[in-house]
């Protein structure tokens, strides 16, 4: 479908099937679960190389089950100080405590970080990153959701500054192999990643129990250019594997059925598996048309303060309309 519209409406021809990635493979690589494939600068993983690090940020990191990870945006090593305060304080807004950067310049590194590493630490940093004279190095170390957050940030906006993006490209991906389950840790339990009715992969089903946060979901993301344009999943169909599902996510077998016994009573009579995927139109056109905002290819597009100008609504009703949806208004 997507190759028929592209080539009816823009006349590109996009070669299928879509390139394929996991969940887990787009995190390490990129930093997010919708990663923009039209240039490089991939996310290098440097916890291996400084584990034995004195220094307190790297091991404090690592102690804490995080890890190290960076970037190297090429040709950027003469931004200016002012500009690399500008990045450190952009890297805070996605909850890192700072971040380290390395301009590598002919004959020297220049960084806050090289006095507190070993000539083997850094020649090996280097040597990941693929570093050569003119690159600026970008690292994070903290918790992997922040790591991940932070320098997938910075990789998109790095690319934006320094004109690293095609936009003439079309890079579609796939991303599946999501997991079913994650820790909230304000509710102190496991909560659905997509939704309570996604079915797990068969092969990870026995962990569910055991080991939760390791069982993938039968659910996919299509992404294009580091816009989720759609996404859906196959279904939990059979009563048992459901109530497995409720138990873990903290409902008691009472609090599940008095929820949700009409469907767990209904995959008695044989519901076949089932499954689908949404597509947000709207991105899509989006993104065809070159826009730069979803208002502008939206029917009838809310302003800021989600009021429509062109039917003003929200606005007044009647007390007639009121009484027909039985609406009591108590002041």
């Amino acid at each position: 479908m997507i190759k028929h519209v592209f080539k009816k409406v823009l006349d590109v021809d996009l070669d299928i099937p879509f390139r394929r990635l996991t969940y887990q493979e787009a995190m390490e690589r990129f930093g997010t679960d919708k990663p923009d494939l039209r240039f490089g600068m991939e996310l290098k993983d440097l916890s291996d190389i400084l584990r034995e690090s004195e220094f307190n940020v790297f091991k404090n990191a690592l102690k804490n089950g995080g890890s190290i990870r960076g970037i190297n945006v090429k040709g950027a090593a003469l931004m200016t100080r002012k500009q690399l305060d500008e990045l450190v304080e952009f890297a805070k807004n996605f909850g890192a405590k700072g971040l380290l950067w390395m301009q590598v310049l002919e004959g020297e590194v220049k960084s806050p970080a090289t006095k507190f590493l070993t000539e083997g630490e850094l020649n090996k940093i280097l040597e990941r990153l693929e570093a050569e004279v003119g690159d600026l190095l970008l690292i994070v170390a903290d918790k992997d959701e922040v790591v991940f957050d932070t320098l997938g940030h910075l990789r998109v906006e790095m690319a934006k500054r320094f004109n690293l993006i095609d936009e003439s490209k079309y890079e579609f991906v796939w991303v599946v192999d999501f997991p079913l389950l994650e820790y909230d840790e304000e509710e102190k339990r496991y909560v659905a990643k997509h939704h309570p009715f996604t079915s797990p992969k068969d092969e990870d089903i026995d962990l569910l129990e055991k080991e939760p946060l390791k069982v993938r979901a039968k659910a996919y993301d299509i992404v294009l250019n580091g816009t989720e344009i759609g996404g859906g999943s196959i279904r939990i169909h059979d009563t048992e594997l459901q109530k497995r599902m409720f138990k873990v996510l903290g409902f008691s077998e009472e609090e599940a059925w008095k929820k949700f016994g009409f469907l767990m009573e209904a995959f008695k009579y044989g519901a076949p598996p089932h499954g689908g995927i949404a597509y947000g139109l709207d991105r899509l056109a989006m993104i065809m048309t070159g826009s730069d905002t979803i208002r502008d290819v939206i029917a009838f597009p809310k302003t800021q303060n989600a009021v429509c100008l062109m039917s003003d609504a929200p606005s007044e009703v009647s007390e007639k309309q009121l009484k027909e949806l039985h609406i009591k208004i108590d002041l």
